[in-house]
């Protein structure tokens, strides 16, 4: 879990970086699973992925079944972006 969490950071970091010396902006978007490891285990964990969120560092987390749900929107948020670019 750690792992995960500080490749995270790590990404969101160099995603920052491209977008200040390339001025190329790619979202991050974070899913999270399971209730045991993140609500039982992994509590403080949690509190890392929100700070990343305010950081910048992350442009949207997804817990369980809100990838479901959030999904369709964030794909039509996709292919707005992509039909605004064309010529």
């Amino acid at each position: 879990m750690a792992d995960g969490v500080y490749e995270t950071l790590l990404d969101g970091m160099e995603l920052e970086e491209l977008k200040i010396n390339e001025g190329i902006h790619i979202r991050h978007y974070l899913f999270l699973d399971s209730e045991y490891t993140w609500w039982q285990c992994g509590r403080s964990y949690l509190c890392r992925v929100i700070d990343m969120m305010h950081m910048g560092y992350v442009d949207e987390v997804m817990f369980g079944k809100e990838v479901v749900e959030r999904l369709p929107a964030l794909i039509q948020e996709w292919i707005q972006a992509v039909q605004s670019t064309k010529p």
